[in-house]
């Protein structure tokens, strides 16, 4: 079901009213410009979490190259945004003097920056990559550094206390469930336009291959922790759901080397008691004299003692090709599984969260300097935010994570769907198969509408359900408006 479109169309409407009233005020002007803009602009995702979480190596996953920097140390003190362009181009953004490009220096192909002694609010990266041309990615520094300045700018420019905050959407890292975890969520709900934070978040099991001391079944156990947190009733009322990735993993299957496959055949053709009993330990790997003390080292540095422990397995099974290895390695570090959610959850809803985003920017202008003539733009975003099925679908969703609206467990999970909670295409809420035909899929929201009816009829419903139940219903309509249209 995809109705965001007039949604998008009013909320630019009255951006461009708003603009017209204020212009008198050069500031605001380019302060709403800049949100109106924004709308036209790819969404917006912050990547997020404590120090030595797999930010950055999560990030350059999902872009399939090495952009940002990783190491054993903080590597970020700053924002720093990746953004699709033609050419590539590194921008620093000094707090106190003006912007100016920095030179572009990869190392073993990777990207490295050099921000000096300089105060920074941004680096800005733009980078040639298809990946980036529908998200626009942001790595914060991380959350609990040893420098408290450092963990406050990363705490404000994603809660946005007394602004929107700049990114739409925020994926979450976390090694385990911590209290410290839930606290950060907590501080990220938005209590402005739709109350619908849980919808723009997803939380993350990274460094998943390192779970169960870094076993070849680490993965698969990940994925029983994660299950177990998405169900827990604090977590799923601040996110969407709970995905386990191993980015390491998934960066080195995405940026595999000819060189690094060559290294695992000689694993695999010598003797195989002595490789085991070298990958007991990473020091005991690092000293195996089979291969170049350097390719050991580089080899742990890129996949991880157990990521090469995998690849090894791997390669006996007969994934015997560095393509074939590569894309296995993607497969079950969880990458896939993340980028699916993502296209699911974000890209989905990436006009309806834009302008959530302007929404909330235009209601700051608007308490900010009132004036009488502007008392109508209140009225018409009160309107929109009323009216709007979209917001309606994204405040029931977030009542019913948070459990302020209580449904029958059976009622509460075929209305999350229909909601469009697991995604907003319309098979996924039907709770269909992606190759489900026009007509079986018009069959399930005919039976999901007549059901839903039937409760809202039901004069024993709760007022809890009765009132869920039109919501409900208005989007079981959207999607047979949708088939017939």
């Amino acid at each position: 079901m995809n109705t965001t479109s007039g949604l998008g169309a009013s909320v630019r409407a009255v951006m461009r009213r708003a603009i017209k009233a204020y212009r008198d005020c050069p500031d605001m002007v380019a302060y709403l410009q800049r949100h109106l803009d924004r709308m036209n602009e790819p969404l917006r995702v912050a990547i997020a979490g404590q120090v030595k979480a797999g930010k950055s190596t999560l990030l350059n996953a999902l872009v399939g190259e090495e952009i940002a920097a990783t190491d054993a140390g903080e590597c970020t003190r700053a924002v720093t945004w990746y953004r699709a362009a033609e050419t590539p181009r590194v921008t620093l953004h000094p707090s106190d003097a003006p912007p100016r490009q920095l030179p572009i220096d990869r190392r073993d192909g990777a990207l490295r920056m050099d921000l000096g002694t300089d105060r920074v609010d941004r680096v800005v990266v733009d980078w040639p990559s298809q990946h980036l041309r529908t998200m626009t990615l942001i790595d914060t520094p991380g959350l609990q550094s040893i420098s408290a300045e450092i963990s406050a700018r990363t705490a404000g420019f994603l809660s946005g206390d007394e602004e929107p905050a700049e990114a739409d959407a925020v994926i979450y890292l976390m090694r385990h469930l911590h209290s410290s975890n839930v606290r950060f969520l907590e501080s990220f709900y938005d209590r402005g336009i739709a109350r619908a934070t849980p919808v723009n978040t997803i939380a993350v099991l990274s460094r998943a291959d390192e779970i169960g001391a870094g076993r070849v079944d680490a993965l698969m156990s990940a994925r029983r922790i994660a299950r177990r947190y998405g169900a827990d009733e604090k977590l799923r009322s601040l996110c969407q759901t709970v995905v386990p990735v191993s980015g390491l993993l998934a960066q080195a299957g995405r940026t595999m080397r000819q060189a690094e496959f060559a290294a695992f055949l000689e694993l695999v053709r010598a003797r195989r008691s002595d490789v085991e009993a070298a990958l007991l330990s990473a020091d005991r790997f690092a000293r195996y004299d089979g291969l170049e003390p350097d390719v050991c080292v580089d080899l742990l540095h890129r996949f991880g003692l157990s990521g090469v422990r995998l690849a090894v397995t791997l390669v006996r099974q007969g994934f015997d090709g560095a393509p074939k290895l590569a894309a296995e390695l993607v497969r079950r570090s969880g990458l896939d599984e993340l980028r699916e959610v993502l296209t699911a959850q974000f890209t989905a809803r990436a006009e309806l969260l834009k302008a959530r985003s302007a929404l909330l920017a235009l209601d700051v202008v608007l308490s900010r300097a009132v004036r009488p003539e502007t008392q109508a733009l209140v009225v018409e975003v009160e309107r929109i935010v009323a009216g709007a099925h979209e917001f309606a679908e994204l405040r029931l969703l977030s009542s019913l994570r948070l459990g302020s609206v209580k449904l029958p467990a059976d009622v509460l999970t075929e209305a999350e769907r229909l909601l469009g909670g697991l995604g907003v295409g319309s098979t996924t809420r039907l709770g269909l198969g992606v190759h489900a035909t026009m007509a079986e899929q018009r069959n399930a929201a005919l039976d999901a509408l007549s059901r839903w009816r039937r409760r809202l009829e039901n004069p024993l419903s709760s007022l809890a359900l009765t009132d869920a139940s039109r919501i409900v219903i208005r989007s079981c309509e959207g999607l047979l408006a949708e088939f017939a249209d």
